[in-house]
């Protein structure tokens, strides 16, 4: 009679779960989101302003199906009210024009930041109210050419 193996399951939850693990999640969605959207040419984007070796500015995300996402945009607190902001989105948008985006997508929780992003041509194209409690959620487009 061959034996039979079970695993001993159990739940874990915040801290007692490994970061590798929760990375493995988030590239599971993601993968599979891919796999839902064919055709998906996901592809990473960064650029970061450094003065010698000390990070003052940087901004990352993606390009796919011919847009970029970005997700992140900072800099640091002793160089904000430089335009570093501004000259990071515009080196991420460079890049997405060689890329053949046609328009950008951003995201933030911040009036002011929202207002920036209008100021360098972006749109808001949604925004909730008390997204989070105090703050409104923007969503705004930048658009360099029509779509297809």
């Amino acid at each position: 009679m061959a034996s039979t193996k079970v695993a001993s399951r159990e739940w874990r939850r915040d801290g007692a779960v490994a970061q590798d693990d929760l990375d493995a999640i988030r590239d599971g969605v993601i993968a599979y989101g891919r796999q839902q959207a064919q055709g998906s040419d996901a592809e990473d984007i960064a650029v970061a302003l450094y003065d010698g070796d000390e990070l003052i500015a940087g901004a990352s995300g993606r390009t796919e199906f011919q847009r970029l996402y970005v997700s992140y945009l900072w800099v640091d607190a002793d160089h904000r009210g430089e335009g570093f902001g501004g000259d990071c989105l515009r080196q991420l948008e460079a890049m997405a024009l060689k890329r053949g985006c046609v328009d950008a997508l951003i995201e933030t929780l911040l009036d002011e930041t929202a207002a920036m992003y209008e100021h360098l041509g972006y749109a808001c194209i949604s925004h909730v109210h008390d997204f989070v409690p105090g703050f409104t959620r923007h969503t705004l487009l930048k658009v360099w050419q029509a779509r297809d």
